[in-house]
């Protein structure tokens, strides 16, 4: 009869192949068909009772001999080492029966299965020597290797390999559950929908399908976006948690099962790694999202996207990289390295998404402190990226081995890139100021000359931005050309943020009087640009951020200029008013006074009065110290004068009727219509009474 032939070693089955439940996730196709871990379980239990019931049946001398020839687990293990043993040293090794094969596989099913739901399954007898489990998964690979890797020895065994690799097959696929289960933030389980979330089902379901077989060496593993959970962050690994983890790695290295396990780690720490920015409120929008948005939303989104930023930098990736060196420790450190390395790259691209977004939407000027936010903390965090992803003590020699190099290669360029194209956009967002003040050429005085509202818009916004004057200085170092600084002499030479906001604070200054000269009282314009002149200075006084930015040669020229502006005004108004209250020659005549002459002065200088009460009552000043000093110096000149005028004039007039006709206003009553300025209420002069 024809021997039947030695069959290959079944392949290993996705990582992350779809499953319905534990039992159906724990059973691989094989090349034999389906074969269930329980049912198989539940057999080698119905023999082991059998054997019992047998021997209990036939007496007790009887019964005893059957008892005794059932080897116990470790004497099968011993016959396995020993048949290993000889195989590992070349020699013949002693030969195993199929029997002792399958008794050796139905032991170690029995050894897997009450270990299932326990925390000590993982945990060694003694400390120091090899867990049960994992001893038993180790012989069990090496005994699948030694059958499998010669076809002659293999081809003496051939139900023997099937059964041996069929049950490291389905222990693997135990191992790679329990290890996912143990590596995911729990809290990140409790959002699955639908069902047991514990069980391998819900497991594979937050799984994407495997890519162990021909998938790019550097594509990041991205979780399905149904997994987030809501925890604050992942927990910390407690010693004896992460010596589970340790022994499953090994036993997975050991059967061969590499991929899987790298795998397996990545997507479960990237799973607890998005439950902890979810729980901050990151819900990592798409950039069609992000673009669309409404600034006030987008304003929310940026503060939500800093603070999972330096969560992810200061709290989740370091704690990732510990984690990566105490499962994957001794020989395989570097392997640890190349996992976090990756896990650190995709995480951050991931959130680095966001600025790109960002950087993509339409430019305005109130998005310039966001982005100068987003900027610095991408600025911020390039040296600790730098040291996590870096082998410890191995920073200077630049050897990380392959995978980790490339991996912070691409994170470096990315956030150099991401932090470039922010700066760009700061840059010319400020910039864009320029554009606005020129745009701005209404034809509309504003009532009263008052402060325009670009006057305030621009020095408060300007005020704002110098409190990121550090940040803008680097930006525009790093992003304006070489030439912009001979553009701009004087202050801020060789700053070109300096000579930016110089070119600003100018061409502000030249749009103000521009919209003075839409005054048609010369007055009112002196007015206008006294009250935005003032309210310039205050804001750069008040600012040591900008002041040291303007510089007090600017800020004197401006004191200069409003100076100016208040005798323009006195010279407009109250020059004409003193030139009435002047005896010039013509009110005393060869020592006469001319009374018809005295009496027009009078009316005219009432007249005056009225018209100034009127209008300038409806000006605003609306700085109480220059309202004040106006008015100070207003009666200074004025009221003297009058005093001087009234007493010399008005015993001319006789007493009563013709007195109060044209002597209206008394001192007191002159000092009060000056009071009663620059309040923005037009009141006529009424008649006073001497």
């Amino acid at each position: 009869m024809d021997r039947i032939p030695v069959p290959v070693a079944p392949l290993k089955s996705s990582s992350f192949s779809a499953a319905t439940n534990r039992e159906d996730k724990l059973a691989r196709n094989l090349s034999l068909g389906p074969i269930k871990l329980n049912e198989h379980i539940k057999e080698a239990r119905v023999e082991k009772a059998d054997i019992n019931a047998g021997g209990d049946a036939g007496g007790g001398e009887d019964g005893a001999p059957e008892e005794a020839s059932e080897p116990d687990f470790a004497t099968l293990s011993a016959e396995i080492d020993a048949f290993l043993a000889a195989h590992r040293g070349g020699e013949s090794p002693p030969p195993v029966s199929e029997v002792t094969l399958d008794k050796f596989a139905s032991a170690v099913e029995q050894e897997i299965a009450p270990s299932e739901g326990t925390e000590d399954k993982w945990v060694p007898e003694v400390p120091g020597e090899v867990p049960p489990l994992l001893a038993a998964i180790k012989r069990i690979a090496a005994l699948s290797s030694a059958l499998t890797e010669n076809q002659a020895e293999g081809a003496k065994y051939t139900i023997g390999v099937h059964r041996v690799t069929g049950v490291l097959h389905r222990v693997m696929t135990f191992v790679e559950d329990e290890f996912h289960a143990l590596l995911e933030d729990p809290r990140v389980a409790k959002t699955v929908p639908g069902g047991d979330t514990g069980s391998a089902t819900g497991r594979s379901m937050r799984r994407p399908p495997s890519f162990g077989h021909g998938a790019e060496p550097d594509r990041c593993v991205i979780p399905s976006s149904d997994g987030g959970g809501a925890g604050e962050a992942s927990p910390p690994f407690p010693p004896e948690t992460v010596d589970r983890l340790r022994a499953m790695a090994e036993a997975m290295f050991a059967a061969g099962y590499d991929t899987e396990c790298t795998e397996v780690f990545l997507v479960a720490r990237r799973n607890a790694l998005d439950a902890s920015l979810q729980s901050l409120g990151y819900e990592k929008p798409s950039i069609d999202d992000v673009v669309k948005m409404p600034w006030e939303a987008l304003e929310s989104e940026v503060a939500t996207w800093i603070k999972a930023f330096h969560h992810t930098v200061e709290v989740g990736l370091p704690g990732e990289r510990d984690l990566c060196a105490r499962v994957f420790a001794g020989d395989r450190e570097g392997l640890g390295r190349d996992i976090f390395a990756d896990l650190a790259r995709c995480t951050m691209l991931h959130v680095l998404n966001f600025t790109e977004a960002v950087a993509l939407t339409k430019r305005a000027a109130e998005k310039l402190f966001k982005v100068l936010d987003m900027y610095e903390v991408i600025r911020d965090v390039a040296p600790v990226v730098d040291a996590f992803v870096a082998p410890p003590g191995d920073e200077a020699s630049g050897d990380q081995g392959g995978s980790a190099a490339a991996a912070l290669a691409d994170l470096k360029y990315e956030l150099a890139s991401v932090r470039s194209r922010l700066g760009e956009s700061a840059a010319a967002i400020f910039c864009d100021l320029e554009s606005s003040i020129r745009a701005d050429a209404g034809k509309q005085p504003v009532p009263g000359g008052a402060v325009h509202p670009l006057t305030r818009y621009l020095m408060n916004y300007l005020k704002y931005a110098c409190e990121y004057k550090n940040t803008l200085e680097q930006v525009f170092q790093e992003y304006r050309r070489p030439d912009d600084d001979e553009q701009h002499e004087g202050g801020g030479a060789g700053d070109p943020f300096a000579a930016q906001l110089m070119e600003v604070m100018e061409l502000l200054h030249g749009n103000l009087e521009a919209k003075s000269r839409l005054y048609k009282d010369p007055s009112l314009s002196s007015i206008f640009l006294m009250n935005n002149g003032r309210y310039m200075l205050q804001k750069i006084r008040g600012s040591p951020e900008i002041n040291a930015v303007v510089g007090e040669a600017w800020s004197r020229k401006r004191s200069t200029d409003l100076r100016q502006y208040h005798k323009n005004y006195q010279r407009e108004t109250w020059s004409r008013v003193l030139n009435l209250l002047r005896d010039d020659g013509v009110i005393t005549v060869k020592g006469h006074v001319q009374k018809p002459v005295l009496k027009e002065r009078f009316k005219q200088f009432n007249a005056a009065m009225d018209e100034i009460q009127r209008t300038q009552g409806a000006w605003v000043v609306s700085d109480e110290q220059l309202q004040s000093e106006l008015r100070v110096s207003i009666a200074a000149i004025i009221v003297p004068a009058y005093r001087s005028f009234l007493g010399r004039f008005a015993q001319h007039f006789t007493a009563g009727r013709q007195t109060e006709k044209y002597v209206k206003l008394s001192g007191e009553d002159l000092e009060a219509i000056i009071v009663e300025l620059f309040d923005g209420n037009a009141v006529s002069m009424p008649r006073r009474r001497m």
